[in-house]
């Protein structure tokens, strides 16, 4: 098993913390560096600049918004950020929400499984330079009747085959992701629950005729090393509301519908209806403790080995780590903690 590091959002005012992190990883050997996007700073310009930071470690897209960019900019950002790392890219992509999708970016969020598929073929396509004439329901190129004429990309990748991951959470995108990716990007996954999901993503590589082997398993876990695990858990319990309660609507949060699956159905609708009421304090107090300690790594680093020797046995193949707070020196100590502790499980 790997290890990686997820940066989450880019902080604009930690800058110099943000940098001294990514050095630490690349010099402890961390396999790859993560970054998301939402509706702050982007992804792709962050990533960028990490490659010019760095010389070993793998980048990653965790995950770029695809209403964001059609599909071709997307690849043309991939092939870029590909050429600029020499070849250290990874491209995850995600559907986001309706929120996001039609509030932000103006983009119908309908059909998700569907455009996923014509997206990820379209990337694909550029990458390997072919000559882009897709017919497809929502990314038809060229449009049809138009003067737009059939183009392929106009420079020659690093590579002609960009490692594909996708976020995804519920079974039947988990089926298409075993399909049609070459890795997984989960989040809010637990030790207790992997064996289902990994059944859904196993199921979807049958149809392709893949093997799971063939697809990197890499959830992203939230890190705060310490004495008491529970006072760890406080410092993810914001995001932890967040996520629960605001990314999305009452009647559609992914999250909120992973943890319902998880066992927690009535506690995640609580956060959801405080989060949504203001009451932001209430939301993070309803928070379970239980769903806190089980997609995170929390505690001693005693207690941080044990977890991640089960995160082995139970098939992850990358363990990502998102050190809380991330803008401060303890996280590089977190990063060293985490290091260790994976040594000592007998994993790296």
């Amino acid at each position: 098993m790997r290890i990686g590091v997820n940066l989450r959002y880019w902080d604009t005012r930690g800058n110099a913390a943000q940098s001294a992190l990514i050095e630490e990883a690349e010099r402890l050997g961390y396999s790859v560096v993560w970054v998301a996007e939402a509706f702050g700073t982007d992804a792709v310009s962050a990533l960028g600049w990490i490659a010019g930071r760095t010389t070993r470690i793998g980048i990653g897209s965790a995950v770029l918004q695809m209403p964001a960019r059609n599909p071709t900019a997307t690849a043309m950002a991939a092939a870029t950020l590909d050429s600029l790392s020499g070849g250290r890219f990874r491209l995850g992509l995600g559907v986001s929400g309706p929120q996001v999708s039609e509030g932000w970016f103006g983009v119908p969020f309908g059909s998700p499984l569907a455009r996923t598929r014509e997206y990820v073929e379209i990337v694909r396509m550029v990458l390997r330079r072919d000559h882009v004439d897709y017919r497809g329901e929502y990314y038809p190129l060229p449009l049809p009747e138009s003067s737009g004429k059939v183009i392929r990309l106009n420079t020659h990748p690093v590579r002609r085959s960009i490692p594909v991951y996708l976020g995804a959470m519920g079974p039947r995108n988990l089926e298409l992701t075993g399909e049609i990716a070459d890795g997984w990007l989960p989040l809010f996954f637990s030790v207790e629950h992997a064996a289902e999901q990994i059944a859904h993503l196993a199921k979807g590589a049958a149809v392709a005729g893949r093997s799971l082997d063939e697809i990197d398993i890499a959830p992203s876990m939230p890190l705060v090393p310490g004495e008491d695990w529970r006072r760890c858990a406080d410092l993810v319990r914001p995001d932890a509301a967040f996520y629960l309660g605001g990314m999305g609507s009452r009647k559609r949060n992914f999250y909120n519908q992973q943890a319902a699956r998880m066992g927690f159905e009535a506690q995640a609708a609580e956060v959801r209806e405080r989060f949504l009421a203001g009451d932001r304090r209430g939301a993070m107090a309803a928070v379970p403790l239980d769903l806190i300690d089980g997609t995170s790594l929390l505690g001693s680093k005693e207690r941080i080995t044990d977890r991640i020797r089960q995160y082995a046995d139970v098939g992850v193949t990358t363990l990502t780590v998102a050190p809380y707070p991330a803008e401060t020196s303890a996280a590089v100590a977190s990063l060293r903690t985490a290091a260790e502790a994976a040594e000592l499980a007998g994993v790296l």
